[in-house]
Order: C-alpha cells, then sequence, then structure tokens
C-alpha cells in the first residue's frame, strides 16, 4: 500500500463556532515502533465532538488539535515490534485507552493514569491517515461497511458501560433513556432491549417517536406534549423507573430523579439540555435514590456490544454521511438536534 507523503484533516486551532474546524494538508504520520498507520475509512461524529470544538468541556488542549474518536479503517502501515495484524486488514479503534501499555490491565480503563479519548486527549479521526498502539485496535469482523461500523465504538460501548456496569440493568428492569433518537439514545434503546429491560424513552417530535418504536423502544414520551415523571410513574404502577439514562441534565435531570424509583439509580450522561443543575437534595436523600455519572468504557463493553450485534439483536443506525471536507456542516447538524441516528465522515470521499 503507497502511503502519500500528505493527508487530509479537519482539525482546530482555537476553540469556537463551526467555522473553526479547518480541512487542510498535513504531514502524514510514521507509525512509532508498537503502532499501526491506519488508514482512516470512515470517522464517527459525536456530540461530544461538539462539546470539544465549542470549548464547553473546560479541557486544555494543544493546537492544531484533530477531532474526532470513532473510526473504522484497515491497516496501511506496521510500525518495528507489532504482530498479529496484515496490511489491508479492517480494523476498529478502540473509543480511548491507556498510552502505556503496562496500564491497559487497570479497570476501569478512564482510572489509567495516561488514559486518553481520541479527539480529546490525543489527535483524533477526522483524518485520512492516524497511527494508532497495536494494542488499541481490534479486528473488524461484523461484514458491515465502513461508515456503519464508524457508528459503533463510542455509541455501543458507552451503552454497554452505562447500563450494565454503572446502571446495573438486568432482564425485566423499566428504563427510561433520554434523548431516544439521538446517536447515544438510539444504542442505549437496543443495548437494554436486548438485555432484556421494557424500555420508555423521551423524543420531541412524533417523527422521533415513530424511530424510538422502531428500533425497540416499549414506551415513548414525546415531552413537547406530555410530562414525562407523570407518564414514567403511570408506566411503573407509580413505583418509578428502575433506572434512567439520563442524556441531558440541565433542567431535566431534578425531573429524572422525581421519576426513579425509591433505591433506583439515575445514570448521568451527558449535558444536551445544559451542564449547570440544580434539584432538592431530599428527593435523592429520603428515597435512598443513586446518581452516578458514566463517562468512557472499558474494551470488555465493546466486545460485549459487538456479541449482541453478531447475534442481530442491535444494528447501527446511520442518519447522514458527510464527505470530511464538510465536518462543519456535519458539526451544525448535531447541535441542531435534528439527528435521527448517527452522522459519518468519510475522509476519502470529495
Amino acid at each position: 500500500m503507497k502511503i502519500p507523503k500528505k493527508t487530509k484533516a479537519a482539525f482546530i486551532r482555537g476553540f469556537g463556532d463551526f467555522d473553526v474546524i479547518k480541512y487542510e494538508d498535513i504531514d502524514t504520520p510514521t507509525p512509532k515502533p508498537g503502532h499501526i498507520l491506519v488508514k482512516v475509512l470512515a470517522a464517527g461524529v459525536n456530540r461530544l465532538d461538539h462539546y470539544i470544538r465549542e470549548g464547553s468541556l473546560g479541557v486544555e488542549l494543544s493546537f492544531p488539535h484533530i477531532l474526532g474518536t470513532d473510526a473504522s479503517g484497515e491497516v496501511a502501515k506496521l510500525g518495528e515490534e507489532v504482530t498479529g495484524f496484515e496490511i489491508g486488514e479492517r480494523v476498529i479503534i478502540l473509543p480511548g485507552y491507556p498510552q502505556k501499555l503496562n496500564e491497559t490491565d487497570i479497570r476501569p480503563t478512564i482510572a489509567a493514569p495516561s488514559f486518553a479519548l481520541p479527539g480529546l486527549h490525543i489527535s483524533g479521526t477526522y483524518t485520512q491517515y492516524m497511527q494508532v498502539p497495536s494494542y488499541a485496535l481490534i479486528k473488524d469482523t461484523t461484514g458491515l461497511n465502513p461508515e456503519e461500523v464508524a457508528t459503533l465504538p463510542v455509541a455501543l460501548a458507552t451503552a454497554v458501560h452505562a447500563l450494565r456496569q454503572i446502571g446495573k440493568v438486568k432482564k425485566g428492569d423499566k428504563v427510561l433513556i433520554h434523548s431516544g433518537a439521538s446517536g447515544s439514545g438510539s444504542m442505549q434503546i437496543q443495548v437494554a432491549r436486548a438485555i432484556g429491560a421494557e424500555v420508555a424513552t423521551t423524543i420531541r417530535s412524533d417523527a422521533k417517536g415513530e424511530f424510538a418504536k422502531k428500533i425497540g423502544a416499549n414506551l415513548v414520551i414525546n415531552t413537547s406534549k406530555e410530562d414525562f415523571v407523570e407518564v414514567i410513574k403511570k408506566w411503573t404502577k407509580d413505583q418509578g423507573a428502575d433506572v434512567i439514562i439520563d442524556n441531558l441534565a440541565g433542567d431535566v435531570l431534578p425531573k429524572s430523579i422525581e421519576a426513579t424509583r425509591p433505591m433506583g439509580k439515575i445514570v448521568a450522561f451527558g449535558f444536551a439540555a445544559g451542564p449547570e443543575v440544580s434539584f432538592d437534595i431530599r428527593s435523592l436523600f429520603f428515597a435512598q435514590k443513586r446518581l452516578c455519572g458514566s463517562m468512557a468504557s472499558d474494551p470488555e463493553d465493546l466486545q460485549f456490544g459487538l456479541e449482541l450485534l453478531r447475534q442481530g439483536k442491535i444494528k447501527p443506525v446511520v442518519d447522514q454521511v458527510f464527505p470530511l471536507s464538510q465536518a462543519k456542516d456535519a458539526h451544525r447538524l448535531i447541535a441542531s438536534n435534528k439527528v435521527t441516528g448517527n452522522v459519518v465522515l468519510l475522509p476519502w470521499k470529495s
């Protein structure tokens, strides 16, 4: 495989609105020992990328900075000391991994001192070529096309982590997932159903409600017409949900606490409705409800999710595909909250 000296990438030189994303040539990386040069066939776009670009995470970056956490690709070149991979082999990049080999056994993975998310702590996937430690790659045996695979790593692994590891969801549980038509929410619905839970979800339009039903939601709540607390209480015979995955925060999270049963769990997964939250502690305190955060995932979470995929219990959902040169338009779509499923960038499409 002939490797060009220059590669296209979408990156930022500072925080800001959509126009801070630049699409230019950069030097093609040379893989270090133990690393692999991956030809990125497709890169997923997550709301996390939007937060990083606008600077709302409060994380310092070294600019210029390449965005993107998700990618599917193929092996383009092997660095020294790499074994077990072949040129042209399809691979999936783990959605977060330690930078030091001796920390790869630490669990949760995010507790490793050198843990990094591509696109946040280290250079990301919005590029034609990127170098990745060989231990941060798994072989792609899904049989799916690259754009479908690119929707999986973050959404699938974090859904499994939030539901199984943090929420401890089990068969028969009643689970509420907010923003069920989003990339994260739609995957969380599928994983929860695959585990055996009954799933309610919130949406804001009838069209998104139909989509949520198609991917497995038992109950769809249009919050532009209904109070989800009242609907959940009725659905659970006034008990409340066993687990709520709150992708919104803001003024929604206090209501999520109210809609949770005594001893139930609220898993804070995002802040699309705003990062500032205020609630009466008594609503948590007296009923011994548990509020937990869920961030990142372990390799085992992705493997578990991929097994569900192989069993046909979940499917990737691609909403729109853009060439990498239109990364700013993809971000604009993500920020509009009009996405049904996932958005993908194709680095090799003009």
